[in-house]
């Protein structure tokens, strides 16, 4: 049942669910406070002065212990309770490695619950993917232990315990995880200082911390913050000289999709995605970038003067449901402060990527994405709550949902053509390629080419992607990356058998 149907039957005529002095409650409590209704409301975004210098995570080798703890970070000039995996910070380090390395990470537990690490974009055996199941208990630990066996790009890692895996990353627990390769090393790309990644989180800042506590709606929409931060900064600057730099940018946020566009209006030069280089450069103006994607792009500051500044905004868009697109923002500032001389081009051509075609693939199987409606056993609104489900079906970790073949290849159908509310869907394990979509937006986007492991899907849209999955037998899962979906139950499991 579609969201909007819901909120019908639950308005003013919803006779059939309430009782009049029920219904009289209900509404009078929507009326108090925007979370408690049944009518979604954007959660907007609170701009401020760029006066706080881009930071970056410490980064890290292929050996590292990280401690997942409750600590403190200086977020907004307060000093607050956050989660990290290293003292006093949010985000974790930055993983540097190289293609063939031997990762080996210690994870120590030292929160109150359990936890576990999900490398999201890293194909590795099904024990070291962070499966909901895999879990390092509360004081426990976890060795993660993996080689790099694949080409070039950004990944991230977080926590993916099933039901907490919303609360874990907006408190702070994630971080960056880069491969580099000698394709990539043989162009030349903007390197050092003048190579920036970027994480993209929205919190709820409090003298007290970060709250997390989704009510019923915020569930169905997904949970954000009226704080944009880069790094874990607010309204972070970065100085810039009159050239070339590389933006590796991360939507690390729990629902919040961001459309990303320079305010000079020039142009962003899409370079990678998810899985590393695209065939070609496709220059853009602006761009969607959903949560868990991430983007490789070139900007040029050779034609903004010396003391001037560009700011990294975020523009209006439609067709995302009532919470999303509503407001363009801004997200962080490049203050030009020298003049430099440039030698980069960018490359004509990047890498070669095999275009899949759907004809060598079999079976094609769909997935209904859009929501249903069921009465639950918590109580929530006289015990009427609106679940998120893949094929009618909620998560369980007992219960194989699809039997795959390993080593060959299917076409996967995401279904949101009776939606209302977009979904980023995830592929543990494998990257795909998305061959195309109808309704909605119809096309695909220019970072939507190449290899990708989250697709968006918006409300009345069709995406199909192809999957060559890999040799290795195990248990993997797939699920909607606003992670208020997935802890909801929006995520089914798949055997490689």
């Amino acid at each position: 049942m579609q969201r909007r149907h819901f909120i019908k039957l639950t308005s003013l005529g919803s006779g059939a669910l309430f009782t009049g002095g029920a219904a009289t409650a209900f509404l009078a409590g929507c009326k108090k406070d925007y979370r408690m209704g049944l009518q979604t409301k954007p959660v907007p975004v609170t701009e401020a002065a760029f006066t706080n210098p881009l930071v970056y995570p410490a980064q890290a080798g292929a050996t590292q212990t990280l401690t997942a703890q409750a600590t403190t970070a200086n977020v907004k000039g307060n000093t607050i309770p956050v989660l990290g995996y290293q003292p006093n910070c949010m985000l974790g380090p930055t993983f540097r490695v190289n293609r063939g390395d031997n990762v080996s990470v210690q994870l120590q537990n030292r929160l109150a619950e359990h936890t576990n690490i999900h490398w999201h974009g890293l194909v590795v055996p099904p024990l070291m993917d962070g499966h909901p199941d895999q879990l390092a208990e509360a004081g426990g630990n976890f060795f993660y232990q993996f080689t790099i066996n694949q080409r070039a790009g950004m990944s991230w890692y977080h926590p993916h315990p099933h039901g907490m895996t919303g609360k874990q990353v907006f408190q702070g627990l994630a971080g960056v995880f880069i491969i580099n390769d000698a394709e990539e090393a043989a162009l030349n790309l903007p390197s050092g200082q003048y190579e920036l990644p970027l994480v993209l989180q929205d919190k709820r800042i409090t003298p007290g911390g970060i709250p997390y506590d989704p009510s019923m709606e915020e569930v169905m929409a997904g949970y954000m913050g009226e704080s944009v931060l880069v790094n874990g900064v607010h309204a972070p600057f970065a100085e810039v000289a009159t050239r070339y730099y590389r933006l590796r940018i991360l939507n690390g946020s729990n629902a919040r999709i961001y459309n990303l566009a320079l305010s000079n209006n020039d142009d962003l030069v899409i370079i990678g995605n998810d899985g590393g280089l695209l065939k070609t450069p496709a220059p853009v103006k602006e761009i969607l970038l959903t949560p868990g994607e991430r983007l490789d792009v070139l900007v040029n500051f050779k034609n903004a003067a010396v003391g001037t500044t560009v700011n990294l905004i975020s523009k209006e868009f439609s067709n995302a449901g009532d919470a999303q697109g509503k407001q363009a923002f801004q997200i962080m500032q490049f203050k030009v402060t020298t003049a430099a001389t440039d030698g980069f081009t960018v490359p004509a051509g990047l890498s070669a990527i095999p275009d899949l075609q759907a004809s060598a693939a079999t079976p094609t199987r769909v997935f209904e994405i859009s929501n249903a409606m069921e009465h639950h056993g918590v109580p929530m609104n006289n015990g009427m709550r609106m679940r998120h489900r893949i094929n009618g079906n909620l998560y369980d970790g007992n219960r194989i949902d699809i039997l795959v073949a390993r080593s060959t290849q299917e076409v996967w159908v995401f279904d949101n053509s009776k939606g209302d509310e977009p979904h980023p869907m995830h592929l543990h394990g494998v990257f795909f390629q998305v061959l195309k979509r109808t309704g909605g937006r119809s096309g695909l986007l220019p970072s939507e080419k190449g290899w990708k492991d989250t697709v968006l899907v918006m409300p009345g849209e069709v995406v199909h992607i192809i999957v060559p999955f890999g040799a290795v037998t195990g248990r993997f899962v797939f699920h909607c990356h606003n992670l208020e979906h997935e802890d909801d139950g929006m995520m089914l499991q798949y055997q490689l058998t």
